[in-house]
């Protein structure tokens, strides 16, 4: 049961959005440049690093929703994140894909974990500076996201679905959709105050 009060019906980070949508609005919007802005990392890629951090902080939803995510934008995606999920080192992805789940895993623990070997070692895999501060920020802000979930003990969805639902909703409209949605709902609540 959530340590604050949310809307039936409304698990995870969504609950928590409707609660303080003030907040929830540039949340959704750092999502939207982090994980779907133009890149040289795949969209697939990027979430596929939210996922990750969010599995080694133990985050049953977030890490459920962006593998979920990850995978329905990635070809072969669902047996890509099973791979991922169970031993990256083995999994079949690129060598810099792996150097940057390495740096992801080392920020999830504390930024001052990160040495300049690990993104010598990204580099030489191919990582641009640029991939590896999206990589670094990606793992800090999930960081973020999933101790904000879970610090509220949001409710964990029963529906085996839900998390195909919302990643099908997230790849079609994107966060600022329902950055967008929130807002105007927001708004809408206040003028019936």
């Amino acid at each position: 049961m959530p340590h604050i009060p949310v809307a039936e019906g409304s698990p995870g980070i969504f609950g928590l959005f409707q609660f303080r949508p003030e907040t929830a609005v540039p949340m959704l919007e750092l999502c939207e440049v982090l994980l779907r802005a133009d890149n040289s990392l795949s969209r697939g890629e990027r979430e596929m690093i939210a996922g990750y951090v969010s599995q080694g902080n133990r985050s049953e939803f977030c890490q459920d929703g962006h593998f979920t995510i990850a995978a329905i934008q990635m070809e072969d995606g669902r047996d890509l994140v099973r791979a991922v999920r169970a031993t990256p080192e083995d999994a079949p992805i690129s060598a810099k894909m792996k150097a940057l789940l390495r740096i992801a895993e080392k920020v999830r623990i504390g930024g001052r974990s990160v040495l300049e070997d690990d993104v010598d070692a990204a580099r030489n895999a191919g990582a641009t500076d640029v991939e590896i501060h999206d990589a670094v920020l990606i793992a800090a802000a999930f960081s973020m996201f999933n101790r904000y979930v879970d610090g509220l003990d949001a409710i964990i969805p029963e529906d085996p679905h839900f998390h195909d639902v919302v990643a099908q909703k997230v790849v079609a409209q994107g966060y600022s959709r329902m950055a967008k949605m929130i807002a105007e709902g927001a708004s809408k609540a206040g003028a019936s105050r």
